[in-house]
């Protein structure tokens, strides 16, 4: 029997929307207040489960866990490192490569500070691609691929894990994903049973937003509510396949920085 990941997906922790992250309307609803992330993980340390890291993980044992991870590699990420440091406990951050260092986005010297700290430190893609399973298979490993030399040169160390940008996640960009070297990459899906893809292990996480209570939160933590949110996700996710010209369109609409 397989183990069972509650694994939560974070973004930016700022009290200002423009100091951490991506510049857009598609990102504003995962742009969470201290105040907010604070009570949320006050609410997860109350489940008898705490944070514990991929690849800590018995893999052939029956038992329970819970994730945090955080995409982008906005410049709220020292912080949120801290403040989990702080907790005791110990996260996953992503980083999107090619804007290491540019604004609203951290530097070499936080990335190298987070895995000091002992958080995992892994790949977001290269440059976080609109919608990553429109790309063609050579481009998708390319990204996959250049993001992850990136992050092991700057480190010292081989880059395992990765999670895919925007959600949009297919066989083809997971396969990728493992032909590129990665033995950990999350996706989107809010299915706490991982599975195999090749020798890769993908797992699922729920996406938090704002708009998330830390109630809400905690209740996922001790394992609820996921059954819902995955029949919610398929639903949404099966209107972009059945309509990709209006898909691609929302998208377009909600990465445009103009439109903010």
């Amino acid at each position: 029997m397989a183990p069972s990941i509650a694994a939560l997906g974070y973004h930016d922790v700022a009290d200002e929307r423009g100091a951490s992250g991506f510049q857009r309307p598609g990102a504003w609803p995962y742009k969470l207040p201290r105040r907010l992330f604070d009570d949320h993980l006050w609410s997860i340390a109350s489940v008898t489960v705490l944070p514990t890291l991929v690849h800590e993980v018995a893999w052939g044992t029956p038992s329970k866990h819970v994730m945090l991870t955080f995409d982008d590699g906005g410049a709220s990420a020292p912080y949120i490192g801290e403040t989990l440091e702080r907790h005791g406990w110990r996260g996953h951050f992503f980083i999107v490569t090619s804007l290491i260092g540019t604004p609203g986005f951290v530097d070499a010297a936080g990335i190298r500070a987070l895995r000091e700290q002992g958080h995992v430190v892994g790949s977001h893609s290269h440059s976080h691609p609109d919608i990553f399973r429109d790309l063609s298979p050579t481009r998708m490993e390319e990204e996959w691929r250049s993001s992850r030399s990136r992050l092991s040169d700057l480190l010292g160390e081989p880059c395992v894990a990765a999670s895919v940008p925007g959600g949009d996640v297919s066989s083809t960009v997971l396969r990728a994903a493992a032909d590129a070297g990665y033995a950990y990459v999350f996706t989107s899906e809010p299915d706490p049973r991982p599975v195999l893809q090749g020798h890769c292990r993908v797992l699922g996480r729920f996406v938090v937003k704002t708009t998330h209570t830390a109630e809400q939160v905690g209740r996922l933590a001790r394992g609820e509510g996921w059954q819902q949110a995955l029949f919610m996700r398929r639903l949404r996710v099966a209107a972009t396949w059945a309509l990709p010209g209006l898909y691609r369109q929302y998208v377009a609409f909600r990465t445009n920085p103009h439109e903010s």
